[in-house]
């Protein structure tokens, strides 16, 4: 009998597609073979392999859909790429050379893999496409954490303009609130739909909510002095 695999924790904060189930409760989702499957790609990618050969965990991220199902790939590339913890340079490599679902995963575990801004360049890459999903993953938790204040901007209207909702945006309250510069930029956006008569997307009118400054405390009057004044 197989001894089920502990499955490696992924950060709490990486949203991974609507519809996944998260890291930990994967396994209960899969079919006896697919966990199987899981199991020895985990232990795989926890050992490391022969000098100079491409990993086996590399292999194993382009098996994920057959393997576990579309419904169920994002997630487990997440965990095999969190049990091989791959350094920026691994990660850089498979994304590059991986198809639009490898390249989503090596997003979603940035946050749990790469603690500095170093894997940048990888979202910044991704930011430039216009394929929503992809977008979707490079704008969680991560890039909330690194992304410059100019280009996290600029990732907002991109999802606006792509139709990609914000509340895949990580931490966007966070980081919109009080953002006048923001603010400016969301509004030349709906101007430039409204002359063009096309609607301006509902999520628009949410983050430049987001963006208002925090209401000043209610100052309470002090109280007149007793006593006439002289």
């Amino acid at each position: 009998m197989t001894r089920p695999h502990p499955t490696p924790a992924a950060p709490d904060d990486a949203p991974l597609e609507e519809g996944q189930p998260p890291p930990a409760d994967l396994r209960s989702h899969l079919t006896p073979p697919a966990r199987d499957w899981l199991d020895r790609a985990l232990t795989e990618a926890s050992s490391p392999g022969p000098h100079g050969t491409t990993p086996a965990w590399e292999l194993r991220l382009a098996e994920a859909g057959r393997r576990c199902g579309s419904a169920h790939a994002d997630t487990a590339r997440v965990l095999i790429l969190d049990a091989a913890r791959p350094t920026p340079a691994d990660l850089a490599r498979v994304y590059q050379r991986g198809t639009a679902d490898e390249r989503r995963a090596v997003l979603h575990a940035l946050p749990g893999l790469v603690p500095g801004p170093e894997a940048l360049p990888l979202v910044e890459d991704a930011l430039r496409t216009n394929d929503t999903r992809l977008l979707a993953a490079a704008v969680g938790p991560y890039t909330a954490r690194h992304l410059e204040p100019h280009l996290w901007r600029h990732a907002i209207l991109k999802c606006l303009f792509t139709g990609v909702p914000v509340a895949r945006v990580a931490q966007l309250a966070e980081r919109a609130h009080g953002d006048a510069e923001l603010a400016r930029m969301l509004g030349d956006f709906a101007a430039e739909r409204a002359a063009a008569g096309r609607p301006v997307p509902e999520d628009l009118h949410h983050v430049l909510a987001l963006t208002e400054p925090a209401a000043p405390p209610h100052a309470t009057p002090e109280a007149a002095p007793h006593g006439k004044e002289s």
